[in-house]
């Protein structure tokens, strides 16, 4: 893959547009104390999955289902091999910013930035979760994925199209890993 030309998106004029769009709505929001909060607590609530670990291991011991706690850690450790050492990698796009907004203290990550893991592993676990417990909590788990995901953009870590397609690819990997969560946890709905 060539290396970018600073100023000249891999991925053409159209994302660009999209990702100049995206960021100067949230500019709109980037300011405020509660925004502010929500999306950096987020974004660090994303990092290495926590959010989804820490809410896997709390419903696995309400419900007393410590395979689907196993089940969701394994789909999240290949979802994160899959996204950050295989597409990540081949893909190579640059961060919108080295370190992300200045406003924001988040952590840097080491990879390139399409697509967003954050956005990605929150898809898929937001999905599987939605499969387990039914359509009644699928409001939760999609607001806490789309709050996550949103948190890369807001924080500049991301480009707003890493964070979509970090989302589409987390929505791929639940669909191909349902079929295995079925047998290693039963209760998959179908």
């Amino acid at each position: 893959m060539t290396p970018q030309v600073p100023g000249r998106s891999e991925f053409g004029p159209t994302i660009d547009a999209f990702d100049a769009t995206a960021d100067q709505l949230l500019e709109q929001l980037r300011g405020h104390p509660l925004a502010d909060r929500l999306f950096t607590a987020a974004s660090h609530a994303g990092d290495w999955s926590l959010i989804w670990h820490v809410a896997s291991v709390t419903r696995g011991l309400l419900r007393r289902r410590p395979d689907q706690v196993i089940a969701l850690a394994a789909a999240l450790g290949a979802e994160s091999l899959i996204v950050n050492q295989g597409i990540k990698r081949l893909v190579r796009r640059q961060r919108p910013t080295d370190v992300g907004d200045p406003r924001y203290d988040v952590r840097k990550p080491s990879t390139s930035a399409f697509p967003s893991g954050h956005a990605s592993s929150a898809a898929m676990a937001a999905t599987i979760l939605i499969a387990w417990d039914g359509r009644r909590w699928a409001p939760l788990w999609v607001s806490v994925a789309a709050i996550v995901g949103v948190s890369r953009a807001y924080v500049r870590i991301h480009h707003p199209s890493d964070v979509v397609g970090g989302a589409v690819v987390g929505l791929a990997l639940a669909a191909l890993c349902t079929p295995v969560l079925r047998r290693l946890a039963p209760g998959v709905a179908r």
